[in-house]
């Protein structure tokens, strides 16, 4: 019997992740550095992001750091003027509520987060939210959901993860947790093999929900 949902947020909940992708490449182009999105994608599944090819083409940290903070400028311009809903969202949420109870653990930064839901309808749904500052290690390793467990005062078991990743579904693996992963095309060729179920949107989820409880 399932009755809580830790859901990942950057690709299941709002369509943010090519964006994320786009502000990385207006920074290094900035400097000259052309980001290939295939490395990308690879070094984002491997825990690494952006950086690792600024590194590789030879740009100094003071740099890099410098280019972080510009990223990050382009970045919250997008969530701020680019459409980031994905459809069908607040209502498979407001229909969840139902039968099972719900936060959001995620690698966002609280600024990001704060940004992207200033008008947006999701976090009434949720009991509470995890973001990058609330814990010490970033997924995959499993720190983040099983400090959400704690939180929800809730037990494997009882718990299913939704991610979008296989950064997130390995987090989820490490922590014990069944996992349900909802296609995105930014991440559809990433390794899925320990995945308990996959999805193609996230109203599919609540067949999964009332087949578990």
């Amino acid at each position: 019997m399932k009755k809580y949902i830790l859901f990942d947020h950057d690709g299941v909940l709002v369509d943010t992740e090519f964006w994320y992708y786009k502000a990385g490449e207006r920074a290094l182009a900035d400097i000259g550095v052309t980001l290939d999105k295939d490395q990308y994608l690879r070094d984002m599944n491997q825990g690494l992001g952006t950086w690792a090819q600024a590194r590789a083409a030879g740009i100094d940290e003071q740099t890099i750091s410098r280019q972080r903070e510009v990223r990050n400028e382009y970045y919250q311009q997008y969530l701020k003027t680019e459409a980031i809903e994905i459809e069908g969202v607040v209502e498979t949420l407001a229909e969840l509520s139902k039968y099972v109870r719900m936060a959001i653990v995620t690698t966002a930064k609280r600024v990001d987060f704060e940004i992207i839901h200033e008008k947006r309808q999701i976090r009434q749904f949720m009991d509470f939210v995890l973001v990058r500052e609330d814990y010490q290690f970033t997924k995959p390793h499993p720190e983040p959901y099983l400090t959400g467990l704690k939180r929800l005062g809730a037990i494997k078991e009882e718990t299913l993860v939704v991610e979008d990743s296989s950064r997130g579904l390995n987090s989820a693996v490490a922590a014990g947790i069944d996992c349900v992963i909802v296609s995105n095309d930014f991440t559809k060729a990433q390794d899925f093999s320990q995945a308990s179920y996959r999805i193609e949107t996230l109203i599919e989820l609540k067949d999964i929900i009332l087949h578990l409880t």
